[in-house]
């Protein structure tokens, strides 16, 4: 939330310094993440009315104005924007002035015409980031009023991060309640807001269900002025906030929920049924087109405020088009109510909203605020734009209004927690600038939180208060002894630091992604509607589901670095995937990678060679050589949704399938805009990565070279002649590569030719010729037992 230090200081009797006070919210627990200076270097600008008007004779974009600027002598500016207009009433930058920017205004000649100055947008005062024309003054502001003090210029804003239990902080009086108990400031607090009535008009209101809504307010204004503005002073609070001006009426809704924490809105007048409104959850089949244009269908479990035709607006969160506000509007009513929190927490991010309104009434409102936010309005309104109020209608359902119970806060319990004792005078202070009701009992206190500490419930929480308010810096620092005897430990207890740091070594970056995805991501990568773990209350309609893979994550952000001119991606990521069957649920710790690019950094000395699967296989089997288990491992020939067929393989642990690997299919990489690229990804078994390292002895004799080419069927698999090979005679071969592989008229049209290059060597002695052959007849024999192959010269 932003907040500026003008509005604030109109609410705490006292001077503030902006780093001071930045300071003391963060210690408060309202951290305050950055201040801004709005307008810092502006100087020598004053307001200017345009006399006269015309077209500047040598350029088309030009105009000339005659300008009063206070000094009894109209000057001449030459301006570019595009909204001036005689009568108008604008901010000048006289010779000498100084713009937000730095910039030294002098006087000019453009295109022949002198000009004696320039009339400001709000960019080139520091009050906005968009060229929007000049920015106009108030009708009734005075030629020569000094515009820096007009518009704050030098004003402070301080975006804070509240946290979400601190609702009642989402308001300019909340973060003056802080200030004026931490400091002892007075609080300028007015209660007394009553607006003058003068018709008798009211619409009626039916609340269906007083749980969801057990407080309505609302009131009619009629006869507005069509031809107000809202006043600079407003609009300008509101820009700086972070909310853009909209309508006089609007504006002011917005500008009262920011100082009272109460939201608002407010409904043309003259679009609503005579029957008037009813508070109601919403219907089957019911929908409602929203003021940002959006249809969404209302759920039963909504909220909604509806008329005859159906729903109006979804309640607490968004109005609805059909009775929205226009330039035309001259009739309004206006509605403040107090809706129970439970009812619209993760409503608006389940429409895929996110409002103002939403974000406080789902982390609850004052429940006594709503009469008071109305009359305040209406005063507004009615300097604003005017116009006659009708009586207050105010429903109170006050058996579900919520209340707060009184909790005992012990003496004791505080000094222990605290580590120190606090005086009792200053303790029931604290409380008290803290608006809360007190009464002292001996050595403990009863206290009432206000209505609006939603967050206040257990003895804990007050404790909490008290320490904000004491001074975290107050509580002295006392270091404990105790006796501790520390275990041994591994540094790599579950292998994954090992995993990190071979993939690390080879090329690859970790990253980090979100274990939630949108749902059409999981089906594009095989995950089945029914198998997907939906949320019940999702941050958004892209992050619904749970992951049940670690690619859409990885390839997304293999996308945004492509897009970003990063043409060699080598990525991985260690994480949890989740996964439904019927009602079972289950998580696995999975490690996945994605390579996308050239094979090799580009280089003048070797050729530029794309990425493929092989040079995958080749990551997966490094890090799968890590395990206790390698020779458990292989890699079977088999289609995934989401891979290249026939450029994909499912990775097996002796009976069972771990993970896959293989490029990405084509169709998926053109609808996700990545070009080619290579996946793996398996399940970790902590278990496989405990196991320490096996001294094995290097042989002290040399090793011996034998060839071999094997012909055997086209199906058979490499990985399956080279398991043969190996465990034909362990004890003497020690490796087996194979250099070549040939198809064509020397074969059958459905055979192939493998050659391999085998490694012959004993830890005991030198083989011999006899032992070579020997061994290589014990190879024959199972090539052709197990596999029917058979033997080229």
């Amino acid at each position: 939330m932003k907040i500026c230090q003008s509005w604030l200081r109109g609410w705490v009797g006292a001077e503030l310094d902006p780093a001071e006070l930045a300071e003391q919210l963060t210690m408060l627990g309202l951290e305050v993440e950055s201040v801004t200076v709005v307008g810092e270097r502006s100087d020598g600008l004053v307001a200017a009315r345009v006399i006269e008007t015309r077209r500047h004779p040598n350029a088309d974009r030009l105009t000339v104005c005659d300008v009063d600027v206070g000094s009894g002598q109209p000057i001449r500016i030459v301006c570019g924007a595009s909204n001036v207009r005689q009568g108008g009433i604008y901010v000048a930058a006289l010779p000498g002035a100084r713009l937000a920017n730095g910039r030294l205004i002098e006087a000019s000649t453009i295109r022949g015409q002198a000009s004696g100055g320039m009339l400001c947008s709000a960019t080139e005062l520091g009050l906005g980031d968009l060229h929007e024309g000049l920015l106009e003054l108030d009708r009734d502001t005075s030629p020569g009023t000094d515009a820096r003090a007009l518009l704050e210029l030098g004003d402070f804003v301080l975006d804070l991060n509240i946290t979400p239990n601190r609702a009642d902080c989402f308001s300019v009086i909340g973060i003056a309640r802080e200030v004026s108990a931490a400091s002892g400031a007075s609080l300028l607090s007015r209660t007394d807001y009553r607006a003058a009535v003068a018709i008798d008009d009211q619409v009626a209101v039916t609340v269906s269900n007083p749980v969801d809504c057990p407080r309505f307010s609302g009131r009619v204004i009629r006869s507005l002025a069509r031809d107000a503005r809202t006043p600079v002073w407003m609009s300008e609070r509101l820009r700086r906030c972070g909310i853009r001006p909209i309508h006089p009426v609007v504006d002011v809704g917005n500008y009262v929920m920011l100082e009272l924490g109460q939201p608002m809105h407010v409904y043309d007048l003259d679009r609503l049924p005579p029957s008037g409104i009813q508070v109601r959850r919403s219907r089957k089949e019911e929908q409602i087109a929203l003021l940002d244009g959006r249809i969404v269908d209302a759920d039963s479990d909504m909220l909604v405020i509806a008329d005859t035709s159906g729903p109006i607006a979804l309640a607490g969160i968004m109005g609805g088009q059909s009775t929205a506000v226009t330039a035309t509007t001259s009739n309004v009513f206006l509605e403040s109510a107090f809706f129970a929190p439970a009812v619209i927490a993760g409503r608006a991010r389940r429409a895929g909203l996110h409002t103002d309104a939403s974000q406080r009434f789902e982390r609850g409102v004052d429940p006594t605020g709503q009469a008071r936010a109305i009359e305040r309005a209406t005063e507004l309104i009615l300097a604003v734009a005017g116009g006659q109020a009708g009586p207050l209608t105010d429903i109170v359902h006050s058996e579900h209004v919520p209340t707060r119970t009184q909790v005992r806060l012990r003496r004791s319990r505080l000094t222990r927690v605290l580590g120190t004792e606090a005086p009792v005078a200053e303790v029931t202070g604290i409380l008290r600038r803290l608006d809360m009701r007190v009464d002292e009992q001996g050595t403990d206190w009863l206290i009432s939180a206000p209505a609006a500490r939603f967050d206040l419930e257990c003895e804990e929480d007050f404790i909490e208060e008290v320490a904000r308010m004491f001074g975290y810096e107050r509580i002295p620092e006392t270091a404990g002894r105790h006796e501790v005897h520390l275990a041994s430990t591994r540094e790599d207890p579950d292998g994954l630091a090992t995993l990190r740091a071979t993939l690390v070594a080879r090329g690859f970056q970790e990253v980090v992604t979100y274990s939630f995805i949108a749902p059409a991501i999981a089906r594009l990568f095989g995950a089945a509607e029914s198998e997907q773990l939906a949320l019940s209350n999702p941050i958004s309609a892209d992050m619904a589901v749970m992951r049940q893979s670690l690619w859409p994550g990885l390839v997304t952000v293999a996308r945004e670095n492509l897009n970003r001119q990063q043409s060699r991606l080598r990525l991985f990521e260690i994480g949890p995937r989740f996964s439904a069957a019927g009602s079972a649920r289950m998580e696995e710790l999975a490690i996945a990678g994605v390579i996308v690019g050239q094979r090799l950094p580009e280089q003048w000395g070797t050729p530029a060679l794309a990425l493929d699967v092989f040079d995958l296989k080749a990551e997966v089997e490094a890090l799968l050589g890590l395990s206790g288990e390698p020779s458990q491992v292989r890699f079977d020939t088999a289609v995934h949704p989401a891979l290249h067929p026939g450029r994909s393989a499912s990775i097996r642990c002796g009976d069972h399938r771990v993970g896959w690997l293989g490029e990405i299919h084509p169709s998926l990489a053109a609808e996700l805009g990545i070009p080619n690229a290579a996946l793996f990804e398996f399940v970790i078994d902590r278990h496989a990565y405990k196991r320490r390292p096996r001294y094995d002895a290097i042989s002290r004799f040399p090793a011996v070279r034998r060839d071999i080419a094997v012909v055997v069927p086209r199906e058979v698999q490499t990985a399956r002649l080279l398991e043969v090979v190996l465990g034909a005679a362990p004890a003497v071969v020690r490796d087996a590569t194979v250099f070549d592989i040939y198809t064509g008229p020397q074969v059958g049209e459905t055979e192939k030719s493998v050659a391999i290059g085998l490694i012959l060597q004993d830890t005991s002695r030198t083989l011999t010729d006899h032992d070579a052959e020997s061994t290589m007849q014990q190879l024959r024999l199972a090539l052709t037992q197990e596999l029917r192959a058979r033997f080229r010269e």
